[in-house]
């Protein structure tokens, strides 16, 4: 069973991980790419939603939210980006795009809770330097714990050509607490220039899962469990946005002990 996906661009709501691919328990992703004052719609049912604008402006018009206007980069390496998130059974989420079409990942988990929508503007957004050296790259924590939901727990990392990520090699499959905590997770990835790749590799300690993945533009790695590390190849910077599922919404991992000794 493979655990790459593929985004393919075009109009409308594309699924790209679906609910239950590769092992997940609770998460799914999807891309919603609308042309200049396109509309579209996103049922909420009752998974909790998450709305990240990737590139472009739109209206979302939500239960308990109101009309709120998101969006605002060219591309995903122009710094943070807004978050709308709608709680199961939140009723259909309304978009309209802006004059330069808009496209939002669409990010979902089974839920238990209900949460109130609210709107993550940029400001809100905590950058964090992370790593050092040929392993340093930014991450941009947005729907972490600091702010209400069920199982969702995203943000954006931005890597340098030629650097790793998620490194020392972390998992967060077991529910140990303040050490680890058990959270499945989605990685997708664009690069700049769009013609860059890296290499994933998913692992556990006992090699029953071991894979390794070229990556490239629009292009998704399930994690369901295991190390996930990650490297960008020289010459392009490497984004990717992460979204973890849990019961315990924590960052917190447990480093490969081969690893996180050097």
């Amino acid at each position: 069973m493979s655990l790459k996906r593929k985004y393919v661009a075009g109009e409308g709501y594309r699924s790209v991980v679906g609910a239950r691919d590769g092992g997940l328990a609770y998460g799914e992703l999807g891309v919603l790419n609308l042309g200049a004052g396109g509309t579209g719609t996103v049922e909420s049912g009752d998974r909790e939603t998450a709305l990240i604008a990737l590139t472009g402006t739109c209206a979302v018009t939500a239960n308990g939210l109101g009309r709120v206007e998101i969006g605002g980069r060219r591309t995903v390496f122009d710094g943070p980006t807004h978050l709308v998130y709608v709680p199961r059974n939140g009723g259909p989420i309304s978009v309209t795009a802006g004059a330069n079409g808009v496209e939002l990942a669409v990010c979902r988990a089974a839920a238990t809770t209900d949460c109130p929508p609210r709107l993550i503007t940029p400001a809100e957004v905590k950058a964090v330097s992370i790593g050092e050296g040929c392993y340093q790259r930014d991450a941009l924590m947005m729907l972490d714990d600091r702010f209400a939901a069920s199982r969702l727990f995203i943000g954006e990392a931005i890597v340098p050509g030629g650097n790793w990520a998620s490194w020392p090699p972390h998992r967060h499959d077991f529910e140990k607490p303040p050490e680890e905590v058990d959270m499945e997770e989605i990685y997708f990835f664009r690069f700049d220039p769009p013609h860059g790749f890296g290499f994933q590799r998913v692992y556990t300690d006992d090699r029953r899962l071991d894979a390794a993945f070229v990556i490239e533009n629009n292009e998704a790695i399930i994690i369901p469990e295991g190390y996930h590390p990650v490297a960008a190849a020289p010459g392009a910077r490497m984004y990717y946005l992460w979204i973890m599922c849990g019961d315990n919404r924590k960052f917190l991992s447990h480093k490969d002990e081969c690893f996180a000794r050097r």
